[in-house]
């Protein structure tokens, strides 16, 4: 079976996008201070995607044809993880987290650092 112009062109444009975005678009690779901090960088990744094309008439004892795709990428740095001795925050780029999900994942960290805590008192304590 012949392969369609529009085919190669959305396998192009496809291929494309896929080298534009990665996982390390989203959760970038760590960075490590002098002081022994860790950031690692998170953002948020759109894109959007068009293609079309149209087969030319016959009419004229020609045949063509006429396509076109196209992409676009936006990525927002949204947050920083931060570890420090331990101990994760996050730090965010934009105001604060307005949502109630929003706040509840912001204080995951928090409530395993004092679960944590409260583990090992009980630990020590019982030995």
């Amino acid at each position: 079976m012949e392969k369609q112009p529009i085919s190669e062109l959305l396998e192009t444009t496809m291929q494309k996008i896929r080298e534009m975005i990665g996982a390390n678009s989203i959760v970038g690779e760590p960075i490590t201070t002098p002081d022994k901090m860790m950031l690692i960088p998170v953002s948020k990744v759109a894109f959007g995607f068009a293609g079309g094309g149209t087969d030319f008439s016959k009419k004229e004892q020609k045949s063509g044809y006429g396509g076109g795709t196209g992409a676009g990428v936006n990525i927002t740095p949204v947050a920083f993880l931060v570890i420090k001795d331990g101990k994760i925050e996050i730090i965010y780029v934009n105001p604060p987290p307005t949502s109630t999900v929003d706040r509840i994942i912001d204080a995951v960290p928090d409530m395993i650092d004092k679960v944590s805590e409260f583990i090992s008192k009980d630990s020590s304590s019982e030995a």
